[in-house]
């Protein structure tokens, strides 16, 4: 209902006064009482001269309205889906009370962008999967036509459309928001800092090269050690992939991302999934979603970089454990993580956060029978609560970074140009509230 708006009940006046207005009404009837008047009197007064009588309480002729709901828009190409896109999200949601998502169309981010690395469908399920998103609209335009701008505010109700505050410029250079703010119905979020598409694609076009995995043999992937261990020793490990990360990690942002710090009740039926989760996909959206239907809590482990880089190869994991850590805490199935979790699952692991089930999918990430290590979940398995849940995809973080080394040509050029409007972003940007 519109503020400001009356809605006039004829049966139920008196009851809304008690209901919304307790201690007001509460002081009519003490008043009703110390003049000698019995409070059957007021049950007798005819709705038709209620006005009269109290001219002043026409207050309980309006039932409770509240503010009005407020549904904003942001769409986006979401491509390797980032705690960028998640964090740019939330502060969406943040601004109204529903959040409609536009996923862009592979066919105008071919035409605008180049070929984006995730297909459609797996971008709508990272999308889906976030825990600040309300609804979809799949094959939303790259620009904010006026059609679609009338369709965004009379079919799907939008009262704002958001955007980052770096600039989204089309191919000929104009404002893809223009029209947007044009009408007034335009709000501005903070872009988050140190992570960008872009910036992902540069670590894994780095980290091949270093690699020399795409060399001209079939099924190479980004698995086993590099040519010359001797050359790279004392380098930074491949958590940042030859680029070295900007994020910087708060506390702050971990509280932002989390369920307001809800634990498991205490016969709540805990249930513990753990692995690197890097590059953040549609098989780990559909695997979580998965091991939480299992149970009432579900607790992952992220492995850290050490353990990853161990089992993975020097120049793993591409993203570092921190912003792997966002990209599983945004996601929408997921009640908390361990930061850093240790390769087997203990006793005390299982004693101290009361799990009641681990899991771990079909599909993963080869490692060569875990690379000579003990079986991580010989515990769980002798305590008969171990279980392998079938992956509903098999896409996983190497086959994604092999579909940007078979067209690196292509991705080296696009993050070329890229790579160049965002150095300018950051030496001319500003500071923006808000985050």
């Amino acid at each position: 209902m519109e503020p400001g708006n009356m809605d006039f009940d004829t049966n139920g006046w008196m009851w809304d006064g008690v209901y919304y207005y307790p201690h007001l009404f509460g002081g009519i009837m003490l008043t009703a009482a110390l003049l000698g008047l019995s409070t059957s009197f007021f049950g007798g007064i005819s709705v038709t001269n209620l006005p009269y009588f109290l001219p002043d309480l026409g207050m309980f002729h309006k039932k409770k309205s509240g503010k009005k709901h407020v549904r904003v828009y942001m769409d986006g190409c979401f491509d390797l889906m980032h705690y960028g896109h998640a964090n740019a999200l939330r502060q969406a949601k943040a601004l109204g009370d529903e959040l409609v998502v536009g996923v862009v169309s592979d066919e105008e981010i071919i035409a605008n962008k180049g070929p984006p690395v995730l297909s459609m469908e797996e971008r709508l399920v990272l999308v889906s999967g976030l825990k600040w998103v309300d609804e979809v609209i799949d094959n939303a335009p790259y620009a904010i036509t006026e059609e679609f701008m009338n369709r965004l505010f009379n079919e799907h109700k939008i009262d704002y459309i958001i955007h980052g505050d770096d600039p989204c410029l089309l191919p000929d250079g104009t404002d893809a928001y223009a029209l947007a703010k044009k009408a007034g119905r335009y709000k501005q979020i903070k872009r988050t800092e140190g992570v960008s598409s872009t910036d992902i694609v540069g670590r894994i076009l780095a980290s091949a090269k270093d690699m020399k995995v795409y060399e001209g043999h079939e099924g190479s992937s980004l698995h086993g050690e590099p040519h010359n261990l001797n050359s790279i020793q004392g380098e930074e490990s491949c958590a940042n992939g030859g680029h070295i990360s900007h994020f910087l990690p708060t506390s702050r942002r971990i509280v932002q991302f989390s369920n307001g710090g809800k634990g498991p009740g205490p016969n709540s039926r805990v249930v513990y999934i753990d692995g690197a989760f890097d590059l953040f996909h549609a098989g780990h959206v559909e695997i979580l979603k998965s091991a939480r239907k299992l149970g009432d809590f579900l607790l992952v482990g992220i492995h850290s970089d050490q353990i990853v880089s161990e089992q993975r190869g020097t120049h793993h994991p591409i993203m570092h454990l921190h912003e792997r850590s966002l990209s599983v805490l945004a996601c929408r199935y997921v009640d908390e993580v361990i930061i850093g979790a240790p390769w087997e699952v203990t006793r005390d692991m299982i004693t101290t956060f009361n799990i009641s089930l681990v899991v771990h999918g079909t599909v993963a990430e080869s490692n060569h029978f875990w690379n000579g290590k003990a079986d991580p979940y010989e515990v769980p398995k002798s305590l008969g609560m171990f279980q392998m849940l079938e992956s509903p995809k098999n896409i996983t973080t190497t086959l994604v970074a092999q579909r940007i080394m078979a067209n690196h040509e292509i991705y080296e050029k696009r993050n070329a140009k890229k790579e160049a409007s965002e150095r300018k972003y950051y030496e001319e940007r500003k500071y923006v509230s808000g985050d």
